[in-house]
């Protein structure tokens, strides 16, 4: 455990990208290990251990419970300046300039991502995202199998949320 702490910590922290799941994980890691050491030759320790811990933090991402926490979290973001606290029986002031200005421009860099998406998804995406185009009419358009579009328009999601996160980590 000592020799390999480090390693499985860091693979469990390239997935989860958080100090305390990771170190979680890392310690769910070393009791299924140990649960099943018998089972793995000691020349292959390294490789088999770091195979277990992306498999935990693989199983972690995809539990309900991961995806709860994540979906609450984006909840309880703080609500724009010129918003009333809901319930508060108060009507919205008029917009906040700085805010609508914000929010204008997170628009326009929206779209301009989407439309640079590469291609297969650029165009699906932009029929999609931009002009609100139904995935069987984009696949007939595109000459596409609908289930391809829908998978395209998947990958083009996830790309956009990558480039997303990047940019708010700059």
């Amino acid at each position: 455990m000592r020799q390999y702490q480090k390693l499985v910590y860091t693979v469990c922290l390239q997935f989860v990208h958080d100090h305390h799941t990771a170190e979680d994980l890392t310690q769910d890691t070393f009791l299924s290990a140990w649960a099943s050491i018998d089972r793995c030759d000691p020349n292959y320790y390294k490789q088999w251990l770091v195979r277990v811990a992306a498999n935990k933090c693989k199983d972690h991402l995809k539990s309900a419970w991961s995806r709860k926490v994540e979906a609450q979290s984006d909840e309880t973001l703080p609500e724009p300046r010129g918003t009333p606290p809901p319930g508060s029986g108060l009507q919205a002031a008029e917009p906040d300039p700085q805010d609508e200005l914000l929010r204008r421009t997170d628009q326009a860099e929206l779209e301009t991502m989407i439309r640079t998406l590469r291609e297969p998804y650029g165009r699906a995406a932009t029929m999609y995202l931009l002009e609100g185009i139904p995935v069987q009419t984009i696949a007939r358009v595109l000459g596409r199998p609908a289930p391809t579009v829908q998978n395209q328009l998947f990958r083009a999601k996830a790309i956009l949320r990558k480039q997303i996160l990047e940019r708010r980590q700059e």
